[in-house]
């Protein structure tokens, strides 16, 4: 076997092995979790688990969004915030999903930051407050920069004028960043485009507009 045929085999399989290995673990973490949840329920029947989890999840919204139980809901949050250790687990991670899909979403502003003036040395994050007076700090806003491949990220208080505040959308700039820039960047591409197209059809049709003249009265 020549070493070109070799190298091609190599390439072939090393380009499967990229296609595959993603698929396969979705997959596998897909089918151990629906089987967790199964486990729990006695009666065999594939799928119940999963139909009666995501039921309860939904009732339990539900019953949250209502006006006469969410007072016993808001209640029983009192009780666990006032436990030490876990109250603060407990806030923080409901702090974390909010941020991601709750009413007062956090992550909805994404900036480009300079990270020493004149470095050319930039990380994208998101805009978390823009209003620092309560640590003493009014020209300060607060950007969170997620780390790649992690659930994880720092937190800086930066002055103003060294952020940029970004028009993409802030999904497609999470994809980017936590991928290490592997995957999203076409999704940005293309957004970056729709936004140009969108702003030059808009100018076109302000162009277009018949202009009303105004006519001076003299009194």
């Amino acid at each position: 076997m020549s070493k070109f045929t070799t190298k091609r085999i190599l390439y072939y399989f090393l380009r499967g092995l990229v296609i595959l290995v993603p698929i396969a673990l979705t997959v596998y973490i897909i089918v151990v979790t629906l089987a967790w949840i199964d486990s729990l329920i006695p009666v065999n029947f594939p799928g119940l688990g999963l139909i009666i989890i995501s039921g309860i999840i939904i009732g339990i919204g539900y019953l949250a969004s209502s006006f006469i139980a969410k007072p016993v809901f808001e209640l029983m949050e009192d009780l666990i915030m006032s436990v030490p250790f876990i109250g603060m687990i407990y806030s923080s991670i409901k702090d974390l999903l909010t941020a991601f899909v709750g009413d007062k979403k956090k992550f909805n502003q994404p900036v480009l930051v300079e990270m020493d003036p004149g470095s050319n040395l930039y990380k994208m994050g998101f805009l978390t407050q823009e209003d620092m007076n309560i640590v003493g700090q009014p020209d300060m806003v607060a950007v969170y920069l997620p780390h790649s491949y992690n659930f994880s990220g720092n937190f800086y208080i930066l002055p103003k004028e060294r952020v940029t505040l970004l028009a993409l959308p802030s999904a497609d700039v999470m994809k980017f960043v936590v991928s290490g820039g592997v995957s999203g960047y076409e999704e940005l591409q293309l957004a970056e485009e729709t936004a140009r197209n969108q702003a030059a059809q808009h100018e076109t049709e302000q162009l277009q507009q018949p202009k009303v003249s105004r006519i001076a009265i003299d009194g």
